[in-house]
């Protein structure tokens, strides 16, 4: 935050806004106040060209005075002293008599002095209910390859978070079942996953908290653990070089083949090993290199032994794809159960690219121990009645889960195994207390000392509005219960203030994205999970699952986003007070980004702030550019202080990257992925344009006969991979509305649980680009398709332009709507095509998604086609075209997007029919002319071969470049 300055600029930038912001009245002090700001900013070597004074109001009957500064200022970094001498030397340019009043300087719609890194809010401003009571010493675990630091956030702060319900056996009925019914392609069990799992869960963490959840997190069904008793060389490495590795004294994680039955504790059936620690540059090590059947994402949990010489910052490094995280674990906590560092990228098979090493170096003298390390959820391993759940781990309930990770009987197995749905409700809090037991947030029970000090649990509720309206949430908390205290003995009203909070929160956040929303009410009774916390706690059932006006708007990936994050800043707001701290919410995903050659090999990244209009804090000060090279897995960032950025690139290697943005308060959700690639000697670009921005729920049926949603006409595109499917409606009756089971509206079946659906992962560009390079022939670079939109691209440097539109189209019915050539878009690609540019087109809705009369005559103006409906389901998966035959993906899976449904092209005088779908009928339309253009029907990134898919792009380049 921090840059060299021109220091007549800046007085233009602070001076220039001033005339026409301010009263004239106060112009004199404004402008000295102007002058005395470039000053400090000159001394600070900060620069931005946003920069000014937004107000200066004068409250003569409260003797106070507030100065607002515009967002940019929260750039700069402050300390108390810092801030004192500002405040001081504004002070002295306010004449008499209004200098001895009060001054409040604003920036972010935050106090000045809240910017301070050990900002404190004064005890009459903040509810602080935990009193003295602090935790400060190491967190649990820490991402220490993180470039920035996190000092208004959550860093520190543990908290226990889950989704409701899961899978569960019934010893009355003798199976295993869903504890809530199928609706609307759903089930309670699974719903409230996604929202936890892809949206609350990371921006908690992005706030910089550690969050345990005691449901399984990861949805990778594969599993891998490597562990000292059973895993041989070299899964299994033991290196003692500076101290050496021996039995550690108490019982330790083993895997055995097969199930495990009520009561076995994997983490009792083994040995763990330790050795001392060392300040060293040379130092001991272990080794844990999975052998991973396939590709993808992995969650990695470590274990370990808590001993009275434990040390706080065990090193931990994940090798992921190549590339290094550094984590450290306080070892002094949280011993013998499972301790998740994150969730990385792994290459298949076995290689030192793909581990995690635990090493012996430390700042302390003491221990380290090492046991187990997992890899991937894994499917579901406890028997009961004889059988498994035959499905993921994580889509069961947390009391199996529980059992797995090592916590003894007591807290799953209330009911003595004869009843798994009371356990199952139990063990979720049980669970956090166990962890929790031993800390100063829960001093008096017995447990593994981690410091968690606050418990959510998400559900959604029945009900159902004859009349149509919103059913909406409603939150509980329970202070009628041991004597109103908790452990710590602190009040329980502090439970009800949470979840009134949460409440609140969503009465404020949510008509911003649906319009309206609506609040149920807040009841304090006796249930289970915020009765048995022993910190305060609260339920929310976020909307109703019976309802489909609830549903239509819950089954939409950006009102999940909306609710996820409404909820995380509520509680990061309530965490921080509860110890008299101030709040910064962490930014939104910036966006418009792009790449640019400015050299030879220098590309340059650009992309805009996101700004929060909510959320005056959520400001971006800084971004994190990820970078990964060739199959190379993404570095951990770089931090930049302006929304651009050079980078030299190597000739022949394919560069991807990613941005965030970041403030006090923590780190955004990335952007898409670009890419760029530079050929040696070549002499023509092409650039590559993610048009695939939809996130929406699936098709609708709605009228006054029927409601509900047609996974088979489309299934609509969740965030990444999804969890949330168990079934097709069945029930579309209205007039079944309220009723349960098969009979009622709603009601659907189980065929799709257990399998997990890929939506937009946001990486069709870097596939599109490998499909280019393959080429050997040209440069390519890419963008966002806002900055298409927005004129920040200039389309004629370009000899061709590949526009990946995958799924995107206008839903109606979704709270976003992404039409695959907009307006604006029309108007670039209609005046590219006019300086004879090429023009590659591949996306499931083409044509479909233009078929007003605008849309239609840009198909026939500009791509030279025409969409002709047909029944997409017999088209098969087999494409014919530039000689060769070759398969798209069509039917849902965990690996890609699939394109369900695919659009008839046909060629207009001119063009011609180039691809074939198996039912003969026009899969895509060539053309040449005084332009050239190729356009597909369904989205080139869903060929299922890499090969095949670089030889049809080659194909396509050769067709469309001369």
């Amino acid at each position: 935050m921090r840059r060299k300055i021109v220091t007549l600029g800046l007085a233009l930038i602070l001076l220039a806004p001033l005339v026409a912001f301010m009263p004239s009245e106060n112009m004199s002090v404004k402008k000295s106040i102007g002058n005395y700001l470039m000053k400090y900013c000159i001394e600070k070597k900060f620069l931005s060209d946003k920069l000014y004074v937004e107000g200066l109001k004068f409250d003569h009957d409260a003797g106070i005075i507030t100065l607002s500064i515009s967002n940019d200022f929260a750039e700069l970094e402050f300390t108390s002293k810092d801030i004192k001498k500002l405040t001081k030397g504004i002070k002295k340019l306010i004449p008499a008599p209004y200098n001895k009043y009060q001054l409040s300087i604003l920036t972010c719609g935050m106090p000045l002095q809240y910017l301070a890194e050990d900002a404190v809010i004064p005890d009459n401003d903040g509810h602080r209910f935990w009193g003295d009571i602090e935790y400060k010493d190491k967190p649990w675990t820490v991402n220490a390859s993180r470039p920035f630091s996190i000092s208004h956030g959550l860093c520190n702060r543990h908290l226990t978070v889950w989704a409701s319900h899961g899978r569960y056996y019934d010893w009355d009925k003798g199976l295993w079942k869903w504890q809530r019914p199928n609706l609307f392609g759903t089930t309670e069990d699974l719903f409230t996953q996604t929202i936890v799992v892809p949206y609350l869960i990371p921006m908690l963490q992005n706030a910089g908290a550690v969050v345990f959840t005691p449901r399984e997190r990861d949805w990778q069904t594969d599993e891998q653990i490597v562990d000292n008793d059973v895993s041989p060389r070299p899964a299994y490495l033991e290196e003692n070089v500076k101290g050496n590795w021996e039995k550690a004294p108490e019982k330790g994680f083993a895997f055995h083949a097969g199930t495990y039955e009520n009561g076995d504790n994997p983490f009792m059936a083994g040995t763990a090993r330790m050795t001392k620690t060392t300040k060293s540059k040379n130092y001991s090590f272990i080794s844990y290199q999975p052998t991973l059947a396939n590709e993808g994402k992995y969650a990695v949990y470590v274990s370990y032994q808590s001993l009275d010489n434990s040390v706080p910052d065990a090193e931990y490094v994940v090798y992921h794809k190549g590339k290094a995280t550094r984590f450290t674990v306080n070892q002094t906590m949280g011993g013998s159960t499972w301790v998740y560092l994150g969730t990385f990228d792994f290459d298949k098979g076995s290689s030192r690219e793909n581990r995690v090493v635990i090493t012996n170096r430390s700042k302390y003298n003491g221990v380290v121990t090492a046991d187990a390390v997992r890899f991937g959820g894994g499917m579901g391993n406890i028997e009961r009645g004889g059988a498994v759940s035959g499905y993921p781990r994580c889509l069961e309930g947390a009391r199996y889960y529980v059992q797995w990770a090592g916590a003894p009987a007591s807290v799953y197995n209330g009911r003595l195994g004869q009843n798994d749905y009371a356990d199952d409700i139990n063990a979720r809090p049980n669970m956090s207390n166990w962890l929790g037991g031993g800390s100063c947030f829960a001093p008096s029970i017995e447990g593994k000392k981690v410091p968690i000090e606050l418990a959510l649990a998400v559900h959604s509720d029945a009900g159902f509005d004859q009349g149509g309206g919103l059913v909406g949430s409603l939150a509980i908390c329970t202070t009628d219960f041991n004597e109103g205290k908790l452990n710590s003995g602190i009040s329980r009203l502090t439970s009800k203030e949470f979840a009134q909070r949460l409440l609140d929160g969503l009465d404020r956040d949510l008509p911003a994205t649906v319009g309206k929303w609506a609040r149920r009410y807040l009841w304090d009774k006796n249930y289970s999970e915020t009765r048995t916390p022993e910190v305060p706690s609260a339920i929310i059932e976020t909307l109703s699952h019976q309802n489909f006006p609830d549903m239509l708007l819950g089954q939409d990936p950006n009102f999940k986003f909306a609710m996820a994050r409404s909820l995380y800043k509520t509680i990061a707001r309530f965490v921080n007070e509860g110890h008299g701290r101030p709040t910064f919410i962490q930014p939104l995903t910036p966006h418009a980004f792009s790449l640019g050659f400015t050299a030879e090999n220098t590309v340059r990244l650009k992309w805009q702030a996101t700004e929060d209009t909510l959320e005056p804090t959520a400001h971006p000060t800084a971004y994190v550019v990820y970078t990964a090279m060739g199959n190379s897995g993404y570095d951990n960032g770089t931090v930049v202080h302006q929304p651009s950025y050079d980078i030299s690139i190597t000739p022949g290697v394919q560069y991807n990257f990613k941005v965030t943005a970041i403030n006090r308060g923590g780190e955004s959700f990335p952007t898409e992925e670009l890419s760029a690639y530079r050929q040696e000697g070549a002499t023509k670009t092409v650039l590559v344009v993610n048009g695939f921005e939809r996130l929406s729920g699936p098709a609708v049926i709605n009228d006054e006969i029927q409601q509900g949603f047609d996974l088979d006409k489309d299934p609509g595109v969740s965030y990444g991979l999804t969890a949330g499917w168990n079934g097709r409606q069945q029930n579309f009756d209205t007039a079944q509305m309220g009723i349960e089971g098969p009979a009622g509206l709603g009601y659907g079946g189980d065929e799709l649980a257990g399998h997990f659906i890929m939506g937009n992962d946001f990486s069709a560009v870097k596939t599109h680009t490998e499909a280019i390079a393959s080429a050997r022939k040209y440069n390519v670079v890419s963008c966002s398709l806002q900055a298409i939109e927005a004129d920040r691209v200039d389309l004629p440097a370009y000899q061709a332009v590949d526009i990946v539109l995958g799924l995107q189209k206008d839903d109606v019915h979704a709270l976003q709507h992404h039409k695959t050539f907009t307006k604006a878009l029309q108007r670039r690609l209609r005046d590219y095509a006019r300086r004879q540019g090429s023009l590659i087109v591949s996306g499931s809705y083409v044509g479909s998604d233009m078929q007003n009369d605008d849309g239609r005559l840009f198909l026939k103006d500009v791509l030279k086609l025409k969409y002709e409906p047909s029944d997409s389901t017999v088209k098969g998966d087999t494409i014919n075209g530039l000689g060769m035959s070759f398969d798209i993906c069509r039917h849902l899976n965990p690996r890609h997007y699939a394109a369900t449904s695919v659009d008839r092209l046909v060629p207009t005088v001119g063009a011609i029919c180039a691809m074939l779908y198996a039912d003969g009928t026009s899969a895509a339309v060539g053309y040449q002319g005084d332009y050239n253009a190729f356009t597909m029907g369904f989205p080139l990134e869903c060929i299922t071969s890499p090969e095949i898919r670089n030889t049809i792009m080659r194909g396509i380049l050769n067709y469309i470049i001369k």
